[in-house]
């Protein structure tokens, strides 16, 4: 039995009527496949043919009809196998039809929502609606609203996928069917640009798909807030990198996923490139089918706060720590930095590594360039990845609990593995550094920091630096483990993406590298580090 009121707006006496008679003189109506505010969608019968076929039915009346002529127009100039096919147009007085070739399926959100799609299905869908996409802009045209709802997978075993509702599409010398102002499409869809008001170009449909896979891939929306407002400022600052939520898919799927998700319009690959990056990367390194209940996914709420928190902990520990600052200093430091990493996590990682110049300055002018090259450096290393640009703020947090080891596993959200390899050698440094000033133990082999180097008043950057390297090579431990774990961060997705055996062999790798060269090392901590690391990693 159908729904009872499949036609919207359309009486139950209308429906009856219009499956007694031939729509267009060809077309019978045989049972109501969904509906919208604007019409509705029937599975008809060509009497001509014979062939089943999608018919849509608008209201002719304001821009619905406009719109579902521009659909018209659309989709008679495609002929993709991703991209539903039209075979007839026409109107009456009150309705404008559409007849599309009937593919029976789902819609791709409802795929998302069962939880039936795995990373191989979701991805070669995307690499699917791309190139129907780039069929779509070589003749120009852009479509405006891509969105799960708008893409169907057929049934059937293999993945195939037809592009829905080009109601929206900008044609070649088209008239807009917007206000001033409007912008057309669904907002945690929309791209960047269109919000602040520039024309849709295939750059945004690019966006879209981008948005799309990063969701599928990620069981969650990159931007969807409480409020609309907030999911539009969301959108402008751009989405958190896939590695964050998803650090075990392969490096070129990751790589993929951002640069279509690039606020730059301009540096967002073509559609058709972006179908052959996916391709590529599947070929070589086929995605795993995620298992349901083991997958390990930071919550979104912890990957937007990380670079605010953590912003906040350095430029507050350092104020409060280093003394300059008169009282009350590091807190308002603290929560300047941390807003800033809020608003923009580059500005955020700026202002907490500025921090500590003026104080030490203070003590010696030689110490503050010293670190002032440092810290211009690691800003420029993290520059492209700033949301993890504090990471190594970890090491500080993680030496008292003797959890150091853990680092190349946290490391997994940094995408690229020379940032890697440095974030986890200078959480390190940083947790070395933190001891002394804490007169604490150092890390790894025991026995205290030096508490003074005799640096106060220095005004020679090499015999500071030179200080500053032998004091920390002086306890081998550090060095040592400082290589060791910066390689396994390295290694270690290559490893997990080749399966459990690989990761075993790194995890013994790992015990032998940390453990053999520095008899004197606290070997507990470091193997139930390794233990776990090498767990959680053949989990996911």
């Amino acid at each position: 039995m159908p729904p009872a009121n499949p036609l919207g707006a359309m009486s139950d006496a209308a429906a009856a009527a219009l499956q007694s008679d031939l729509v267009l003189g060809r077309y019978r109506p045989l049972k109501p496949l969904g509906s919208g505010g604007s019409g509705s969608v029937w599975l008809a019968r060509d009497e001509q043919t014979g062939l089943d076929v999608a018919l849509k039915i608008v209201a002719r009346e304001g821009k619905a009809g406009s719109r579902a002529e521009r659909e018209a127009e659309a989709a008679s100039r495609l002929r993709h196998p991703s991209c539903q096919r039209a075979y007839g147009f026409g109107r009456d007085a009150r309705h404008v039809y559409i007849a599309y070739e009937y593919t029976a399926g789902r819609t791709f959100r409802e795929a998302m929502r069962g939880g039936d799609l795995d990373d191989a299905a979701a991805i070669e869908a995307a690499a699917q609606m791309l190139e129907g996409l780039a069929h779509a802009h070589e003749r120009g045209i852009v479509h405006r609203d891509v969105k799960p709802s708008n893409v169907l997978l057929a049934d059937g075993d293999a993945v195939s996928v037809r592009l829905l509702d080009f109601g929206l599409a900008r044609l070649p010398q088209a008239e807009t069917l917007t206000a001033a102002g409007d912008v057309p499409g669904t907002l945690a869809y929309i791209a960047p640009e269109r919000l602040a008001g520039q024309p849709a170009t295939p750059a945004a449909d690019v966006w879209a798909v981008g948005v799309l896979l990063w969701e599928a891939l990620a069981g969650r929306h990159p931007f969807w807030q409480s409020s609309l407002l907030e999911t539009a400022r969301a959108i402008e600052r751009g989405a958190p990198p896939l590695a964050t939520v998803r650090p075990d898919l392969p490096r070129q799927v990751l790589a993929a996923v951002d640069r279509a998700l690039n606020l730059d319009p301009v540096r967002r690959p073509a559609a058709a490139a972006l179908a052959d990056s996916l391709r590529v990367a599947r070929k070589r390194r086929g995605p795993r089918r995620r298992r349901g209940g083991r997958e390990l996914v930071l919550p979104a709420a912890a990957v937007r706060a990380a670079p605010a928190v953590l912003a906040a902990i350095v430029a507050g520990w350092t104020a409060w720590k280093l003394p300059f600052y008169p009282s009350g200093w590091p807190i308002g430091l603290a929560v300047l930095a941390g807003a800033a990493a809020a608003f923009r996590p580059r500005l955020g990682l700026a202002a907490a590594l500025a921090v500590p110049v003026l104080p030490l300055g203070n003590l010696s002018l030689a110490a503050a360039l010293v670190y002032s090259c440092a810290a211009a450096g690691f800003l420029a290393l993290s520059w492209r990845e700033p949301e993890t640009g504090m990471f190594a703020a970890l090491g500080p947090i993680l030496a008292p609990v003797a959890a150091l080891g853990l680092l190349p596993l946290l490391a997994l959200a940094i995408r690229s593995p020379i940032r890697r390899a440095v974030q986890v050698a200078a959480a390190i440094v940083a947790a070395a550094l933190v001891a002394g000033l804490r007169h604490a133990s150092l890390p790894f082999a025991g026995g205290h920091a030096p508490h003074d180097l005799g640096l106060a008043g220095s005004r020679s950057v090499a015999a500071t630096a030179s200080v500053l390297w032998h004091a920390f090579v002086a306890h081998p431990a550090l060095p040592f483990e400082a290589l060791a774990l910066a390689a396994a961060a390295v290694l270690l997705p290559f490893a997990r993406e080749r399966g459990l055996w690989h990761i075993a062999g790194l995890g013994a790798a790992m015990l032998a590298a940390t453990l053999l060269p520095v008899p004197g090392v606290a070997a507990i901590p470091l193997v139930l580090s390794v233990w776990a690391t090498v767990g959680l990693v053949a989990l996911r």
